[in-house]
């Protein structure tokens, strides 16, 4: 994931941009200032088409994909992170790697005080995951 937060600049709002990065290290989350920075307060984001590709069959992969977070200094520009969460689209990883990188690009980006990244996969042989990440590290997960 490449870094835009520290410039201030928003290269994809505003933009007819129709090219989805390649992959999630081409991607980038872009950052704004958060505007109340007095008041702790949650953003949900919520994904319920995100698609990626299994490593081992090359078959797809769909979720149902939460980020909760309480921002620091700085908020996630949904735009960014809808080409960000696309970029997975023809990217081959085990879910529970696609949730913990999730969680760990959105801290690179923003920096929030915390965040939970929650997948709820679809069924695949007739078991169905749901992974969960929390930052910061918890011995047990927060209550959502």
């Amino acid at each position: 994931m490449s870094d835009i937060s520290t410039t201030g600049e928003l290269s994809l709002l505003g933009r007819s941009e129709h090219r989805l990065p390649a992959s999630p290290d081409e991607a980038a989350l872009e950052t704004f200032p958060n505007r109340t920075l007095g008041r702790p307060y949650t953003i949900h984001l919520d994904c319920p088409e995100f698609s990626s590709i299994c490593p081992v069959t090359g078959q797809p992969d769909t979720a149902h994909l939460e980020i909760f977070y309480i921002p620091g200094e700085r908020c996630i520009e949904t735009k960014s992170l809808k080409f960000y969460l696309a970029s997975y689209r023809n990217h081959a990883s085990f879910n529970e790697e696609i949730v913990n990188r999730v969680l760990d690009d959105v801290v690179k980006a923003c920096a929030p005080r915390q965040a939970v990244v929650r997948g709820k996969f679809s069924p695949r042989g007739g078991i169905q995951l749901t992974c969960e990440a929390t930052f910061p590290n918890r011995d047990e997960p927060l209550k959502l």
